[in-house]
C-alpha cells in the first residue's frame, strides 16, 4: 500500500533530514570528533528515521480504516502490527 499523498512529502523531508544527519555522523567519525558528539548526532539520525517510519505506519492505519477500494484490500491488523513492531 503506497504512502498517501498527504504524508509522502513529510516522510521524504524526514528521510532527507536523516540522510544529511547521517552524512554528518560519518564526517564526525572520520574527523575524530568526541564520542559524545557522535552519539548525540547519531541519536538525531535515529529519531528522524523513527519519525518517518511512524508517519508511514500512521498513513497505513488511516488507509486501513478508510473504505477499501475494489483494487486494494485494507491492511489487516496483523499487517499493521508487523509494520509498527518493525520500528521497535
Amino acid at each position: 500500500m503506497p504512502v498517501d499523498e498527504d504524508s509522502m512529502q513529510s516522510v521524504l523531508n524526514r528521510l532527507r533530514r536523516a540522510q544529511g544527519q547521517l552524512a554528518g555522523v560519518i564526517a564526525m567519525i572520520e574527523a575524530g570528533r568526541d564520542c559524545k558528539d557522535v552519539v548525540t548526532q547519531l541519536a538525531a539520525v535515529s529519531r528522524a528515521l523513527d519519525r518517518a517510519g511512524f508517519k508511514i505506519v500512521a498513513s497505513g492505519m488511516r488507509q486501513c480504516m478508510a473504505a477499501a477500494d475494489d483494487t486494494q484490500p485494507p491492511m489487516s491488523e496483523a499487517e499493521l502490527e508487523k509494520l509498527f513492531l518493525a520500528l521497535a
